[in-house]
């Protein structure tokens, strides 16, 4: 895999609540532009997606991904990786949730992708760091209202 671009947030929220929010994998679309929709294949015995299929739009990107679901470091990190795509051979995600202990949280979402055609990878890295950036700007805005 190649480089994960990473960043992180604060955000004026329970730990519970980000947590809930980026575990109800379905409702994405709901508050991230960059996800146009998703179909869960397969679920743990908690009832989370472990595989799924989003559409995504981000940026020139657009994408019909298939992503596995790691829970194994759940509820502090939640992972993906890629398991087929029209675009996309490779895409690593994972998301980072720490309790700040004063009613905040820091939230980390580091990415990684690779193309099947060739994208000189100063232009790959943007598009990560600006689907990113709008990701948990997003996040935020959903969870501080």
């Amino acid at each position: 895999m190649a480089d994960m671009s990473s960043s992180s947030t604060t955000i004026e929220a329970s730990v519970e609540d980000v947590r809930s929010i980026l575990s109800d994998i379905e409702a994405y679309p709901t508050w991230s532009t960059a996800i146009k929709s998703v179909e869960v294949h397969e679920k743990d015995g908690s009832g989370r997606p472990t595989k799924l299929t989003i559409k995504v739009e981000a940026g020139v990107l657009k994408d019909r991904a298939t992503l596995n679901y790691d829970w194994s470091k759940a509820p502090d990190e939640i992972s993906f990786s890629l398991e087929e795509a029209d675009l996309m051979t490779e895409m690593d995600g994972r998301y980072s949730i720490k309790d700040n202990g004063d009613g905040t949280t820091t939230v980390t979402y580091s990415l990684g992708t690779a193309l099947s055609m060739p994208v000189p990878d100063m232009m790959r890295r943007k598009v990560e760091m600006t689907t990113i950036e709008q990701t948990i700007s997003q996040l935020k805005a959903k969870l501080e209202g």
